[in-house]
């Protein structure tokens, strides 16, 4: 493992959550860090989610109750998933090995190990926000899983008993206790859990661009552009860029999200098992006598809807499809009307509905550590759709690698080497 040094040059490819959260555990450890981004910070991934910071995020989609419910989601008619059936063809062996880690063996390394990153970050968030100097935009009241029926509630039992295994604190509400906490919800569910072990910000890209602002003022630096070449140069790397400008850097980040997979082809030739879990939002102007005081996911139409600055929030479930496919607002349609069954929405805002790729690999855990065959080159990347909840530890995490500390957290589950 190459190990950096203090005052060494970092170059991080990526400005969400995942690679901010990279550079600044760099450069509050001495290393002189550039982050350089096509887009800026947040304003991709990072910028679309339900802004949720939850334990409860250790459940992978790859569980073992998964095969008694592949039948039903192949059918495609899921709201909370749906599928392009040429694109998964095309990937079957993405998706082979997918099913293949839906395995109990599987199951019990990955909670484990999103737990503890989970946990990790939550800390380490909480830190950076009063650091950041936006702590007000956290609500800690937690969040919760709405259920239409005694039959949904049931087929929850599996993830309930994995919670609660874990010790993340939860309460199962009957429907006048839900209305206690959230009264403006149409009395259409007959259950709800409350999880507690959770937090949830205003405007997610909002928060990373927070951090952003914080690590130029401990002097890091941003570039707004793409990075187009890596090629080793002495001990260390050059890193070309669109603007036609060239980085020295002494160590890499790459930090792309579900554009790495391109990216590590392109540079070194490596295939990245790598699928992408796509999700689309839309906001919706608030009206008095129907707000929300925290996120709520329903189970049953598979959507989330969580109060934020620009707006109620709804975003969908998943869509596996090619990460360039052109958009398909069904999924996002067919959650706008369960949503208003269960909520008085307002008027769509102006802002466009937003589509993003999730970077899922095939057992639900994210790279970091060196890329295997490149020194100098460090992963992180695939956080699924928990990159928010998780980016923080994946940067500290890597940090500690990098320099040679003692990790809070056992890297193992981790290691690229698992896929590379």
């Amino acid at each position: 493992m190459t190990q950096a040094r203090l005052g060494q040059q970092v170059v991080v490819l990526g400005a969400g959550m995942v690679g901010i959260a990279c550079a600044l555990s760099l450069r509050q450890r001495g290393l002189d860090v550039t982050v350089i981004d096509p887009l800026g910070p947040g304003a991709a991934t990072s910028h679309g989610n339900a802004g949720v910071l939850s334990r409860s995020s250790l459940m992978p989609f790859n569980h073992p109750r998964l095969w008694s419910q592949l039948p039903g989601l192949l059918r495609g008619r899921s709201p909370g998933f749906r599928y392009d059936p040429l694109w998964m063809l095309s990937q079957w062996r993405w998706g082979l090995s997918f099913l293949t880690h839906a395995r109990e063996q599987d199951f019990h390394e990955t909670t484990i190990a999103l737990d503890a990153l989970i946990r990790h970050s939550g800390e380490v968030h909480r830190r950076w926000m009063d650091a950041a100097g936006v702590a007000h935009r956290r609500r800690d009241e937690g969040w919760l899983f709405l259920y239409r029926s005694e039959a949904g509630f049931q087929s929850g039992a599996f993830g309930r008993e994995t919670l609660a295994r874990f010790g993340v604190a939860t309460t199962a509400l009957a429907s006048h206790e839900l209305h206690d906490l959230e009264p403006h919800l149409q009395p259409i569910f007959h259950k709800a859990l409350w999880v507690k072990d959770a937090s949830s910000v205003d405007s997610p890209g909002e928060l990373v661009r927070a951090y952003a602002r914080w690590l130029v003022e401990l002097g890091g630096q941003l570039q707004t552009t793409e990075a187009t070449r890596l090629q080793r140069e002495n001990d260390g790397w050059s890193v070309g860029t669109a603007n036609g400008r060239t980085l020295r850097a002494d160590h890499v980040v790459i930090a792309l999200g579900p554009w790495s997979r391109d990216f590590l082809r392109q540079q070194f030739g490596l295939k990245l098992p790598m699928g992408f879990e796509r999700g689309y939002h839309r906001h919706f102007t608030p009206i008095p006598g129907a707000t929300l005081n925290r996120p709520v996911y329903d189970t049953a139409a598979g959507y989330v809807l969580a109060p934020m600055a620009q707006g109620l929030r709804l975003t969908t479930g998943v869509e596996l499809n090619a990460q360039h496919a052109p958009p398909r607002p069904a999924q996002l349609d067919a959650a706008e009307r369960a949503a208003r069954e269960a909520l008085t929405l307002g008027e769509r805002t102006t802002e466009p509905d937003w589509l993003g790729s999730r970077p899922t690999l095939p057992n639900s855990r994210p790279m970091v550590g060196e890329c295997p065959s490149q020194p100098g080159v460090w992963l992180a990347l695939g956080h699924q759709h928990i990159g928010f909840s998780t980016g923080p530890g994946t940067g500290e995490l890597l940090a500690q690698l990098m320099l040679g500390e003692a990790p809070v957290l056992d890297p193992a589950p981790f290691k690229p080497q698992r896929f590379l």
